[in-house]
């Protein structure tokens, strides 16, 4: 397993697969101090140019309204499946995901596909957190996550990819804890959810996620990275509520990488410390 393989494993059948792939972090400084945008300036605009952009402005907004109102104005009757969006919205519905948590990990989604596509973005939460990274908190995931089989058959593999060696990779001692003064990251931030099936017995949600992974700490080799992969989940509903039965990881899509300044240890320390996680809902 290599130092990018982190806290996940990918496919439920393989246990060295891991959800972050290692990254590149680009930095480009200011060309002048103060300058936020690398010293770009821009000239003085001419009272002239100023006119036709206020022009331009109006008449777009002028447009824009007028769109408004004609589609506003249509009758339900006259939108057919063109009109429809070919993929889901993101846009959170305002309903709340679940009302009860078990060891923290929230439980009891909606029997419905945004219940599923709530679970999957939770559960990648879950299994990208520090705690996979303990042994007793690894196997309370896969008990609460899982469907009773797939935690059983998962536990073994499980514990062979998290072995001492791996965490010394990771910077972390035999019980994956880091060492005094480090702050060990693991994150995984959900920017989305699709369902690629769906019936009221199981579903398929694919996740799309960043992933942050690393150790924060003066002497760290191994610095915070960053990476960006799709985390698909095949899910059953047992017992009230969703749980896993296998899962699988592919990298990507990941965008153009920024221009951003690269944190210093002691930010990204504080920032782990001072920003929680959420709770993630459709």
């Amino acid at each position: 397993m290599s130092r990018s393989d982190g806290h996940g494993y990918g496919d439920s059948a393989r246990a060295d697969d891991g959800p972050y792939a290692d990254g590149q972090t680009r930095t480009r400084l200011p060309d002048r101090p103060g300058d936020p945008y690398g010293g770009a300036r821009r000239g003085g605009r001419s009272s002239s140019r100023s006119l036709i952009t206020v022009v331009a402005v109006v008449v777009l907004l002028i447009a824009a309204i007028a769109f408004a109102n004609r589609s506003g104005g249509r009758s339900p009757a006259a939108g057919g499946i063109a009109d429809k969006p070919k993929a889901a919205a993101t846009a959170a519905t305002g309903k709340q995901p679940v009302h009860t948590k078990s060891v923290g990990i929230p439980s009891g989604f909606a029997h419905d596909e945004q219940g599923a596509q709530s679970a999957a973005a939770n559960y990648a939460v879950a299994l990208g957190s520090t705690g996979m990274f303990k042994k007793d908190t690894r196997h309370t995931l896969l008990n609460l996550l899982y469907t009773p089989d797939a935690a059983a058959r998962l536990q073994g593999p499980m514990d062979q990819a998290y072995s001492a060696d791996f965490l010394d990779k990771m910077g972390l001692d035999a019980d994956g804890n880091p060492p005094t003064g480090g702050t060990f990251v693991s994150r995984v931030v959900p920017v989305g959810t699709t369902v690629k099936q769906y019936s009221n017995s199981g579903a398929e949600i694919a996740v799309w996620y960043m992933g942050l992974i690393g150790m924060s700490a003066e002497t760290s080799t191994d610095p915070v990275t960053s990476s960006w992969k799709t985390w698909t989940f095949e899910l059953q509903w047992s017992r009230g509520d969703w749980k896993i039965v296998s899962d699988a990881q592919k990298d990507g899509p990941a965008p153009v990488p920024g221009d951003d300044k690269a944190a210093t240890s002691d930010e990204i320390r504080k920032a782990i410390e001072e920003y929680g996680g959420f709770t993630y809902a459709r």
